[in-house]
């Protein structure tokens, strides 16, 4: 795998172009990517589909990790590259889970520290195992376990992105509108992740790009000035 993600970073490396590791299951071998991050061979991106932080849960949903060993495979991860951005996906309300079990949830939220997390109420799938499961959660109350879920994340993202006010980084233009650009730096995939928003000088182009320096920050985004020489 790191021969593999190797070759890919130095093709990406010619065509000036960023390459992001997406949904890519905690296994052992993962951890063999991390020294190319901290290498800049590859972006410093990884997204980890957690789904649960329960040994229980994560038994039935048949995932092969446990929340424990993925905080400390976390850990070891920003310590070999502090500057890794750390994207995951979340389950709640899956067959039998107990409001205990969300909880261990959160915690393990507030204990990960995760940058970008998407969450996702459990629906059943045509001739999926869990369909049979006993203890289904009743839709409002799936709907309430996502939506403390994801008040606990806005703090944890806002509090992260705060973070950045004040350093410089190369961000990518996406897009130009009259008084404003929208681009996204190394920490934001397309379409699911947040953006970095600068004021429209009318002399950058898409595609291009740019060294700014953060100047602000909400839940999601960045704001920040491009920096002249």
């Amino acid at each position: 795998m790191t021969e593999l993600v190797g070759a890919l970073g130095e093709l990406a490396h010619d065509a000036n172009a960023w390459v992001r590791l997406h949904y890519v299951y905690p296994y052992p071998h993962v951890d063999e990517v991390i020294p190319l991050m901290a290498e800049g061979k590859i972006l410093p991106y990884l997204d980890v589909p957690f789904q649960h932080a329960s040994p229980r849960i994560l038994k039935m949903m048949k995932r092969p990790a446990n929340a424990e060993n993925n905080l400390a495979r976390i850990q070891q991860w920003r310590a070999i590259c502090p500057d890794i951005t750390l994207r995951s996906t979340f389950i709640v309300g899956f067959p039998g889970e107990t409001e205990a079990e969300f909880e261990e949830l959160l915690e393990f939220l507030q204990e990960a520290q995760l940058d970008r997390v998407g969450c996702f109420t459990y629906s059943p799938v045509a001739g999926a195992a869990a369909n049979a499961l006993p203890g289904h959660v009743p839709e409002e109350e799936k709907e309430e376990r996502r939506a403390r879920f994801m008040a606990v994340q806005e703090d944890i993202s806002a509090a992260r992105l705060t973070r950045k006010i004040g350093k410089r980084m190369t961000v990518l233009v996406d897009e130009i509108r009259k008084n404003q650009v929208i681009a996204r730096s190394a920490a934001d995939a397309p379409e699911i992740d947040g953006v970095v928003y600068l004021a429209n000088t009318g002399n950058i182009k898409t595609g291009e790009f740019v060294e700014v320096e953060i100047t602000g920050s909400d839940t999601h985004d960045l704001q920040a000035r491009i920096v002249t020489a």
